[in-house]
């Protein structure tokens, strides 16, 4: 549900996130709630973890949930620490048998939400860990967040404590304190026009990805697209491809190195469709491209944590924000035109259909892979 009177700022990669985070908890006066996929063991997860001890020790209700593979080499003393200083502490699908392929451990909890007195909110595809925290020490992740304040918090609040409500209820814990405070209604904050979506297995199977559909088929400008996992199923690779046919000039931004090598593979699988329809396919170069996030016809944009491939379209639970404004989706629009120029490579169409052979194969085995995996956890007819 879309809602007036917002004010959306975006925060590229941890140097923008983690000042605007500190600063949101440090301001909290009541209830702070963080959902994170990935709760690091680095600088940056232990500076996390003192401000949420702090705004715990001034009174401050402060209530964690971390999914339970994302974030399975946490430090269980750094728990122990914080729960000792009064931070409610939850995982979500706790890994216990670490080795089994079942749909329900697939099934993950994604988002990367953070609510601060039910009066702003950060959300997007940043989870609390390094920027620089990578295997090969190479330049920091490249991704996306924003800082949003105005109504429709209210909505991305009453989400967050849904869901922290479900998950203490499953584990047993429907005795959490209850909290004292009472909000009052947002005043007008800014100009931009948002909505909340998000991505479960209840009521909201579908809603991230219509949302991009939605959007994909009515653009008549440009579609440009910034994703790390992308792995359309038919009908996301047809609406992009019905759309450069039709003279919008579609643009993916892409990870080129490869990160989790079978997903790497299985992406470039359909890059020889996408290429001969018209969609400009630039890879990111200079480090890991982490960001989710998409701009169109320079009034809509997204940013969140859902990448398009089947994993956080079929099983996680994701949360994204869009948002309505030209301010917002040129500024976005522009950052990410910025980063193709100095830190990107555009795929060539011929160059691509001329590799070697045992370039090609690599791609067809990993979706061969993929397909596999997903028809094991019965999601092949859906993909």
């Amino acid at each position: 549900m879309w809602t007036q009177s917002n004010q959306v700022d975006l925060l590229e990669s941890g140097t923008a996130y983690f000042p605007a985070l500190q600063a949101a908890v440090d301001s909290a006066q009541h209830v702070i709630y963080l959902q994170t996929y990935i709760f690091a063991n680095d600088g940056t997860g232990r500076a996390v973890k003192e401000w949420l001890i702090a705004a715990a020790r001034r009174g401050v209700a402060v209530r964690v949930l971390v999914d339970g593979f994302g974030s399975r080499e946490l430090n269980p003393a750094w728990v122990t620490e914080m729960e000792d200083a009064g931070v409610e502490w939850l995982v979500f699908r706790p890994e216990r048998l670490r080795f089994l392929l079942h749909r329900h451990r697939l099934r993950r909890m994604h988002r990367k939400v953070a609510v601060i007195d039910d009066r702003q909110a950060l959300i997007g595809g940043i989870n609390i860990i390094d920027d620089m925290d990578t295997a090969s020490q190479i330049p920091p992740r490249f991704d996306y967040a924003v800082r949003v304040q105005g109504r429709v918090v209210q909505q991305i609040a009453r989400d967050v404590r849904r869901l922290w409500s479900f998950i203490a209820w499953a584990h047993g814990h429907a005795t959490h304190r209850k909290l004292a405070f009472t909000t009052t209604n947002q005043t007008m904050t800014g100009s931009d026009k948002v909505a909340y979506v998000i991505r479960d297995n209840f009521r909201h199977r579908r809603d991230i990805e219509e949302a991009y559909l939605s959007a994909i088929a009515t653009a008549t400008q440009y579609v440009l697209i910034a994703n790390a996992y992308f792995l359309p199923g038919p009908r996301f690779r047809h609406a992009l491809t019905d759309a450069a046919q039709r003279g919008v000039q579609v643009t993916l931004l892409l990870q080129w190195r490869a990160e989790y090598r079978l997903l790497h593979y299985a992406t470039q699988a359909w890059y020889g469709e996408l290429l001969t329809a018209g969609v400009a396919i630039c890879e990111y170069h200079h480090g890991f491209l982490h960001a989710k996030v998409a701009v169109i016809d320079g009034h809509w944009a997204t940013v969140g944590s859902s990448n398009i491939d089947p994993f956080s379209l079929l099983l996680a639970r994701e949360a994204n924000i869009l948002v309505e404004s030209p301010r917002f989706a040129n500024e976005l629009y522009t950052a990410l035109q910025t980063a193709m120029q100095q830190r990107g490579q555009w795929v060539g169409a011929d160059g691509w259909r001329k590799r070697p052979w045992y370039q090609r194969a690599f791609p067809n085995i990993a979706t061969l892979v993929v397909r596999l995996l997903m028809g094991l956890v019965g999601y092949a007819q859906k993909w």
